[in-house]
């Protein structure tokens, strides 16, 4: 017994370290958004608008992108737990292939948003410039791609401190780019909300360099000779084909999409019931955004301590894993849950002094709070089968409950007066809590059946006297 708990608590240590960098490297990330917005809004109201409504478009390709890309990191990690460098090798490069791919091919869908937004209704003085905008930093793109393929290779490796200094870096590229961009100076033309877009894309530049020299002075399996020119002998022939990692990593961007597309989604059903509604709805999410970054950090650690298990054909330390890993996903979001219910008026009153707006969100950060540990248990129930390299089934039960049930429950209870419910956020809030719900249901009754089978397969190897 005491030796059970002594490597439970040892599997709990190695998935906090692993999650603390990936934590720090999401939350620079995030806090290029916020730079962005600060700034913008600060030079004017029109490029601040601009601003907004071009990341709202930009952000579900960018997670589109990001999860195509995640496919490299459980590539990367079950190729490092056999001890196959040529397998990791070939997982970065195919994955930097991969990416900058995407990316130019992703750019011209940036450009041809201007129809879009004048059917959304977006006023006229603020297509100009979110256009540009979005010129700006779709040549972020192709440098993200390569960049996700750099981190996942890091990750997969059990060394996210690369990513979480790239990460930062990146911020302070960032900041630095937009005053001289927005305001122009250096010489440099005044640029306004367009600025932000360059800015950002610069920011992916330095994040790439950064950590791209990073890698190519670590001394970790399978990065020595990882930029050597292509159809070299360091390419090697090990590890995924192209087909591979498409079947692996289009599924993890398409469940990105699908979950980042919900939201977005909601967001227009609310925008009939006036400013007020749609203000105190974007606070709780909002919040609930910075918060879901805990599970999710969670949720790559566990992917690639899976994935490394995996490689070494170490079922029993598998189980040990989702056990724990799990178990921390819970007890975390529990207290996230205790601490937005306590706090609720408070965490309001940060974001606005409006009475009306501060009441109502108030309120919705009592769905968010339970939100919590069903969103917690389903992200890391994907990030463990991600681990096992099995995103197709998961991507169907997404769909099943973001679409088949989330949806439409919450339209019907927060538009469609079901059970009498007055219109208002709280029917969809109720929507999406069932949906996550549904999900790690199903995804970890997914875990489950393929942690035994797993477990059958190494029972058969061993009877056969296989390794």
């Amino acid at each position: 017994m005491h030796r059970s708990l002594s490597l439970v608590r040892h599997e709990a240590g190695l998935l906090i370290r692993l999650t603390l960098p990936l934590l720090l490297a999401q939350l620079s990330q995030t806090a290029m958004g916020f730079v962005d917005t600060v700034m913008a809004g600060r030079y004017a109201s029109i490029d601040l608008a601009a601003v907004a409504v071009g990341s709202s478009i930009f952000f579900p390709v960018f997670l589109f992108l990001l999860g195509l890309q995640s496919a490299v990191t459980p590539l990367v990690a079950q190729a490092n737990g056999r001890g196959d460098a040529a397998a990791v090798r070939r997982s970065i490069r195919l994955g930097m292939v991969v990416g900058c791919t995407a990316g130019v091919a992703l750019m011209p869908v940036l450009w041809a948003m201007q129809p879009f937004m004048v059917w959304m209704g977006v006023s006229a003085e603020v297509i100009p410039i979110t256009g540009r905008y979005l010129f700006a930093i779709s040549w972020g793109l192709p440098l993200a791609g390569v960049f996700f393929a750099l981190k996942g290779g890091g990750d997969g490796l059990a060394r996210p401190r690369l990513s979480m200094i790239a990460g930062l870096v990146g911020l302070v590229v960032n900041i630095a780019a937009n005053y001289v961009l927005i305001h122009g100076k250096l010489g440099l033309p005044e640029l306004g909300g367009v600025g932000c877009g360059w800015a950002s894309t610069l920011s992916l530049l330095a994040m790439l360099l950064c950590l791209a020299g990073l890698l190519a002075r670590s001394r970790l399996t399978g990065t020595g000779r990882l930029f050597a020119p292509p159809g070299s002998a360091a390419a090697g022939i090990s590890g995924p084909s192209t087909q591979g990692y498409l079947r692996l990593g289009l599924p993890l961007g398409l469940a990105l999409f699908v979950e980042c597309s919900i939201f977005a989604l909601i967001a227009l059903f609310l925008a009939r019931l006036g400013s007020t509604v749609v203000a105190a709805h974007q606070i709780a999410l909002n919040f609930t955004s910075l918060l879901y970054m805990l599970p999710y950090s969670l949720a790559t650690a566990l992917t690639v301590r899976t994935g490394f298990a995996i490689g070494r054909q170490r079922v029993r330390r598998l189980a040990r894993i989702v056990r724990t890993g799990l178990g921390l996903a819970l007890a975390g979001s529990t207290l996230t849950c205790l601490c937005i219910v306590v706090f609720r008026e408070q965490i309001a009153a940060l974001y606005t002094s409006e009475p009306a707006v501060r009441a109502l969100a108030a309120s919705l950060l009592v769905y968010a709070a339970f939100f919590q540990p069903v969103d917690a248990l389903q992200v890391n129930c994907s990030g463990i089968l991600r681990g096992c390299r099995d995103t197709r089934v998961p991507l169907v039960f997404m769909l099943v409950a973001y679409w088949g049930i989330g949806l439409p429950l919450g339209y019907g209870l927060g538009m469609a007066e079901w059970g009498g419910m007055a219109p208002g956020p709280q029917g969809f809030w109720i929507g999406l809590i069932v949906a996550l719900a549904a999900a790690a249901l199903l995804l970890g009754g997914r875990v489950r059946v393929t942690l035994r089978r797993l477990e059958e397969r190494s029972g058969s190897l061993l009877r056969a006297g296989r390794p």
